[in-house]
């Protein structure tokens, strides 16, 4: 849900001053409440998820990356502390070191996948897929725990998502921009038998 105070346009600055015990995001100037703390579920698909690419990128250039973890994405121009939008994806890969800063990223990382939940899933499969793709952000995965599937978007040469591919529980789809590491869905998809 988005919060406005009047008219005014929220910065990174602005978001570093605030307390921490709030978790929010900021998209174009906006507050977006991100409590409470996501499910079991989301948490539990959300380790797996980083255990497998983790242990895939051992020894590899590339980063991974769980929130919370800032993601700023500055427009051209703008200084990281006045950008609008600071975002955290539940999963975040970055190949360009350049862009990791002790705070989080800055920049579109290569690949983001978001976790839905039933209070963010609306925001998280139209706000920000199209702020993902307006920034670059060439693979994004969105992943509903209750369904069980996954939709991968590829970034096109012209700037646009292509897709989405779907995949159910059984699936094991690849991460294009990680060559060779496939996920294993049906273990990211097992049930507790608790």
């Amino acid at each position: 849900m988005a919060l406005r105070k009047e008219e005014y346009m929220y910065s990174y600055g602005d978001y570093l001053h605030w307390s921490s015990e709030i978790r929010s995001e900021i998209i174009d100037g906006e507050i977006y409440d991100m409590t409470p703390a996501p499910m079991r579920d989301h948490q539990e698909i959300a380790g797996e998820l980083f255990f497998q690419i983790y242990s895939y990128l051992r020894d590899k250039p590339c980063r991974v990356f769980v929130a919370p973890f800032d993601v700023v994405l500055p427009r051209a121009g703008e200084r990281e502390e006045d950008a609008k939008t600071v975002v955290q994806p539940d999963i975040v890969v970055v190949c360009d070191k350049t862009k990791l800063t002790k705070r989080g990223c800055v920049g579109a990382p290569d690949m983001i996948i978001e976790v839905l939940s039933p209070r963010t899933a609306t925001k998280d499969m139209t706000v920000k897929l199209k702020l993902y793709e307006r920034f670059g952000v060439r693979e994004l995965w969105l992943v509903h725990p209750e369904e069980k599937w996954v939709h991968v978007l590829l970034l096109r040469e012209d700037g646009k998502y292509a897709g989405p591919q779907a995949y159910d529980a059984s699936g094991m789809p690849a991460v294009s921009v990680l060559t060779g590491l496939v996920i294993e869905l049906p273990r990211v998809f097992s049930e507790d038998e608790d």
